[in-house]
């Protein structure tokens, strides 16, 4: 049996399978924002106790790219915690990134984790820069995409068409 315009139920089945495999999601990580400065924020010191309350966590997590105006959806969640060594105040900040693009780890922040010493504000501190992208404010609860869901119905459903239907 064909369709409209000669076109059969397999090459529908393919389209399927190629729109599910094509769909990506569009969706911004969900994070916590906050900074606290010599304790003056203790909700956002570590150990970090979330208790349900949504006060720090920002949903979907915006944040600014090297080289463009505006916000964008971030892609990781970040947490920096150390410890200024001219003072020895402590600062912990909690926030969310992009990837800008460029071609060089040592300019993207979310790329790679780093514990030592480090500029911040043109200040030098100890401590730990931690991204983290793997779930909505990084608490190893996986949360389904709408996106995800669509693009497995769609694969699943070409592939059943393309397995019932008659050459």
């Amino acid at each position: 049996m064909t369709i409209s315009a000669g076109i059969g139920w397999r090459t529908i089945g393919a389209l399927l399978i190629v729109l599910g495999m094509m769909a990506r999601g569009g969706g911004a990580i969900d994070c916590f924002k906050c900074v606290s400065i010599g304790g003056d924020n203790e909700s956002c010191d570590d150990p970090f106790h979330n208790n349900g309350s949504l006060e720090f966590l920002q949903s979907p997590c915006l944040g600014g790219r090297k080289g463009r105006d505006g916000l964008f959806p971030a892609t990781a969640c970040i947490k920096l915690a150390g410890r200024y060594v001219d003072t020895g105040t402590t600062l912990t900040v909690r926030t969310c990134a992009l990837d800008s693009g460029t071609l060089t780890t040592d300019s993207e922040l979310i790329r790679m984790s780093h514990c030592g010493g480090f500029y911040f504000e043109n200040r030098y501190l100890r401590g730990c820069v931690q991204s983290c992208s793997d779930a909505d404010a990084c608490n190893f609860a996986s949360t389904s995409k709408p996106t995800t869901s669509l693009s497995l119905l769609l694969v699943i459903v070409g592939t059943l068409q393309l397995v019932s239907s008659p050459l």
